[in-house]
């Protein structure tokens, strides 16, 4: 019996993980399944992918993930129209990162740091401001007509993965279209990516 309680015990501790293994796998699989179908004539040995129901950012690398990181996606939803303030969906890679001398909480505007530096905010709650933080990000779509071109072209809508002060909402819908990242998170993925990544965004 006591022999029967301890398998039990063991059991009951390694199953959620040994499930959560499987569930980021069959994840990761499928998205992989998904890439080569949708985009065959790219390849994705490198990636940035945005799981917005999630709320998370993985860093793919040789069908492997390297990286996970919250975030925040546009409080209003998904949608790629100008003026929407929604996050777009969709293929898009990195065009333009800015910010690689800027303090952790520098403010940057319009991909120019100010020489400000903003506070962070822990509880989870909004300042009613959108500052952009420490690194930017500036994202370009690669699908005509849904990202790409006219009132849906995300480069033009000004997309960007960045840092924020309100740290606390990180993990929630919050932002007004762009990817918003903590600011040591952002630093990080920051150092870890080049111009010309892809970042897949989809609404699952």
């Amino acid at each position: 019996m006591k022999k029967f309680f301890t398998i039990l015990i063991i059991f009951s501790m390694l199953s959620p993980s040994s499930a959560k293994d499987g569930a980021v796998t069959g994840m990761l699989d499928f998205l992989m399944e998904y890439l080569s179908i949708k985009y065959s004539d790219k390849e994705f040995d490198e990636f940035l992918y945005v799981a917005i129901k999630q709320q998370k950012l993985f860093l793919i690398e040789n069908n492997e993930i390297v990286a996970v990181y919250p975030i925040s996606t546009a409080k209003k939803g998904l949608g790629n129209k100008l003026g929407s303030f929604k996050t777009p969906q969709g293929l898009h890679k990195v065009a333009e990162k800015v910010g690689s001398e800027v303090e952790p909480l520098g403010i940057i505007k319009q991909k120019v740091a100010t020489g400000e530096k903003a506070e962070a905010i822990v509880q989870a709650r909004s300042t009613k401001q959108d500052l952009i933080t420490s690194r930017v990000m500036h994202l370009s779509g690669l699908e005509k007509g849904l990202n790409q071109g006219g009132s849906v072209d995300s480069y033009t809508r000004g997309i960007f993965i960045h840092g924020t002060h309100e740290e606390g909402l990180i993990g929630t819908p919050a932002s007004k279209g762009c990817i918003r990242m903590k600011n040591a998170d952002v630093i990080d993925l920051f150092e870890r990516i080049e111009v010309g990544t892809f970042v897949v965004i989809l609404n699952n």
